[in-house]
């Protein structure tokens, strides 16, 4: 058998278009406008099934697809395939594991075997479930005519395929009709198409090339935002647990929405104090927080003691960190060692412990040398300070129980998980995850691969309307330049283990992803910190445009001044360059002594640098990472994209297609004191608020002139405003956002359940707040007031939230 495969691709001079099977690049032939192609035998696709094309120049592949082709073979014959270049489309997004997989998700189907003479295949990623792609034409010897569709396979969405034995020419068109009725839906846009090729005996033709277009109303959904520690059910053991999940699912199914967003859930034990319930300050960027284990499931029995500690710590108004996470390892390793040898001889664990291996034993070593030298600051580990493989491995197979006991903590948590994933998408919802920007400086990550990581500076954020001081979070920043060396393995891996248990997920501080505020070791805020990369300014362009810093003028503070009263600050990676000091017109003397005319030039050249001067360079930041991170995952990709926001953010990831974060509190027009969720794009997650805010009640009473302002400009009212914010303006405020074009509308549980004066939490609003970032030691520990199954048994509020979702046009 042969086959010949062609696509059309318009190249420059000197280039060239490949075919890619397996690891051979084998060059095209260009026939004729455009169009190339190539013969193989097909034992070249004996060991895989997927091509793909790209483009090389002077020996060097300089573009490449976004996705891989797969190839159908008939039972015998010829084939000949007639492709297409596949760039990045505009709905990627629903390419991602979130549609494809779950919302519009298929029934598995087995594969049937090519027959006819020819196939179409198209892609339509966008057909909701209960329809389906079916094509019609002209009534003859092939198609039955324009009144009787014949349906497409789907079983390889969101591509779909028919066979079909063609014996004379034929006008045809694409439509999406109902499933079952076979109702016309949609027609596809544009005049008919036209085949008129009958194959010769022996010969198949595969039709791949064809791109409908249809006028598909947008899909959009509602989701939820809750961390998994603020979970309450009545089997939990006082904090929320993977296991809770599957009653969150119901809840969300009987209130019409499809996804749970989630803060991060990985392991942060460093002190087994209060202090790890930061869930951004991982000690892994791999490992499960064990607190989230579900103990009956291990086998743990619910005897008096059991269940006396368990209503003791679900008593409680907040979790306790200490307490639950003392007494939960406790049981764990009582299950560990009852059932831990059974366990690790079953062919899940074997597999799971292969299978993450790369992570997991040198995660194990961390924490046993953790506990044993009682701090997780690696650099007072003495001969294991650095890591060492041969050593690592050493010390493993000495203290082969301790490593297995976390091995066996890991693999339950994932079980754990996963079971929880899997009932999730049975019932049609999404599990939204959390992608730190940060890594620990004393995690496991940062001991493991010390030279990913600039050790001797902080990430932080510029200063903003919620912290003038800027933030310190306190991480090493990335070495990106080592990163892409191997393709940004680290980066691939973690997105690829998120990937396990997430559809979707939040890109923390995407900006980070273009610039890092980066903030030398020995300062504490983040005033003195300089984005990186940059194009900082040079002593001469300083000195052209009014600013001779010879001798430390304005670099220096004058004898009695802060260290922050400056005007530039030297970017320490590149000496005798300099950026200009962030807020420096608000907060530095060294601004304050300038005369008039030096305070506009500086105006214009701290303007020019912070909103112009870098956005090509951060532009081409961004591209070098992102596209080559987004294809190692199926999740759908939303970035966090609220602060200083430079031009080129926006830009590349509308062309990546990356969701955007709307915040009608935090609106990305500087001349807007509200975002309007009626002017929000499509490609975006609306919400009331963040992790980092306060709840609409709560925000509600911290500042009565903007909440008045609010009140009349934005929900339309007259008259006086309400003190507090009643049921009814929460409603009000959660239509609006369901109401916006944008594709997810997410909202914080304790404003779902806001607007219900029953059910909404009775004490001070301010105590449902999970973080102030204001506050860099914060105790993370907020717990919904009531049981999920109270929520669920509370047929009022599921309908009253459902007829909003459905009323505002929103799909579940």
């Amino acid at each position: 058998m042969n086959i010949k495969i062609s696509v059309r691709y318009i190249t420059r001079w000197g280039e060239k278009v490949c075919l890619n099977v397996g690891k051979q690049c084998l060059e095209m032939k260009c026939i004729y406008g455009g169009i190339w192609e190539r013969e193989v035998p097909a034992k070249d696709f004996a060991h895989t099934h997927d091509y793909h094309f790209s483009i090389i120049a002077d020996g060097k592949v300089i573009r490449s697809e976004w996705r891989q082709h797969t190839l159908r073979l008939p039972a015998s014959g010829d084939l000949e395939i007639r492709s297409r270049w596949m760039d990045r489309p505009a709905n990627s997004a629903f390419w991602s594991s979130a549609f494809k997989d779950v919302i519009f998700g298929r029934d598995k189907a087995p594969v049937n075997p090519m027959k006819g003479n020819v196939t179409f295949c198209i892609v339509a990623p966008e057909i909701r479930p209960n329809q389906a792609l079916a094509i019609v034409g002209t009534k003859g010897k092939t198609l039955q005519g324009w009144d009787k569709p014949i349906l497409m396979e789907d079983w390889n969405f969101p591509y779909w395929n028919i066979d079909l034995e063609v014996k004379d020419a034929f006008e045809f068109k694409f439509l999406v009709v109902d499933k079952k009725t076979l109702k016309p839906i949609n027609w596809e846009n544009g005049g008919n198409h036209l085949f008129a090729e009958i194959p010769p005996k022996g010969k198949h033709i595969t039709l791949g090339n064809i791109e409908p277009q249809f006028s598909m109303i947008p899909w959009r959904g509602a989701g939820v935002a809750i961390p998994v520690f603020a979970l309450r059910t009545e089997e939990s053991f006082g904090v929320g647990e993977f296991n809770d999940i599957k009653k969150m699912v119901d809840w969300a199914v009987a209130s019409g929405q499809n996804v749970i967003q989630l803060l991060p859930i990985n392991d942060t034990t460093m002190t087994r104090t209060w202090m790890d319930s930061y869930p951004y300050n991982a000690n892994s960027s791999f490992a499960l927080h064990p607190q989230f284990l579900h103990l009956p499931a291990l086998g743990i029995r619910a005897d008096k003691a059991y269940k006396e500690l368990k209503d003791q710590l679900n008593a409680l108004d907040k979790v306790d960190y200490e307490k639950v996470n003392e007494a939960k390892e406790r049981y764990i390793r009582k299950a560990f060692e009852k059932n831990g040898a059974q366990v690790m001889e079953t062919a899940q664990y074997k597999d799971f412990a292969k299978d993450n291996a790369y992570w997991l034993l040198p995660y194990a070593a961390y924490c046993v040398l953790r506990d044993r030298n009682n701090t997780a600051d690696f650099s007072q580990w003495k001969g294991f300070a650095k890591y060492s493989k041969k050593k690592i491995d050493e010390f493993i197979a000495q203290n082969r129980a301790e490593i297995d006991y976390y091995c066996f903590v890991q693999f339950q948590l994932d079980a754990q998980l996963k079971e929880a994933v899997a009932y999730a998408h049975k019932h049609g919802v999404i599990l939204k995850g959390d992608l730190p920007i940060g890594v620990s400086r004393i995690s496991c990550d940062a001991w493991t691969f010390p030279a990913l990581f600039h050790m001797d500076s902080q990430a932080g954020a510029p200063p903003d309307a919620f912290a003038v001081d800027g933030q310190n979070w306190g991480f090493p920043t990335y070495n990106w330049e080592k990163m892409a060396e191997d393709g940004y393995a680290w980066w691939k891996n973690r997105l690829h283990k998120m990937n396990e248990y997430f559809d979707a997920f939040r890109i923390d501080h995407i900006l980070g992803f273009f610039r890092i505020w980066e903030i030398p070791l020995k300062y504490k805020t983040g005033l003195m910190g300089y984005f990186n990369p940059a194009v900082p300014f040079s002593e001469q362009e300083l000195r052209d445009r009014g600013f001779d810093i010879s001798g430390g003028r304005y670099i220096t503070p004058q004898e009695g001044w802060e260290e922050t009263d400056v005007l530039f600050i030297e970017d320490p990676r590149k000496k005798g360059f300099y950026h200009p000091r962030i807020s420096a017109p608000l907060s530095s003397r060294a601004y304050f002594a300038l005369d008039e005319g030096q305070k506009e030039r500086y105006n214009l050249l701290y303007n020019d640098f912070f909103y112009h001067r870098n956005d090509a360079c951060w532009k081409e930041s961004a591209y070098k990472k992102l596209p080559a991170l987004l294809d190692a995952t199926g999740m759908l990709a939303c970035g966090e994209d609220l602060g200083m926001i430079p031009a080129c953010v926006p830009e590349t990831m509308a062309d990546l297609n990356i969701l955007s974060l709307e915040i009608q509190r935090m609106p990305k027009d500087p001349r807007q004191l509200f975002g309007d969720p009626a002017g929000y794009p499509y490609l975006c997650v609306c919400a009331t608020g963040t992790h980092d805010m306060a709840p609409l009640r709560a925000w509600w009473e911290e500042d009565r002139a903007l909440t008045d302002r609010f009140y009349h400009e934005m929900l339309h009212h007259i008259g006086d405003t309400p003190y507090f914010c009643e049921p009814w303006v929460c409603e009000q405020i959660l239509f609006q956002h369901l109401q916006s074009p944008a594709m997810l509308a997410i909202l914080p549980l304790q404003d779902w359940i806001a607007i219900d004066g029953d059910v909404r939490y009775p004490g001070n609003p301010a105590d449902e707040r999970i973080n102030v970032p204001a506050i860099p030691r914060y105790y993370w520990r907020f717990r919904m007031h009531c049981t999920l199954e109270s929520l669920i048994g509370n047929e009022k509020l599921c309908k009253q939230i459902k007829n909003l979702v459905l009323s505002s046009g929103r799909d579940r």
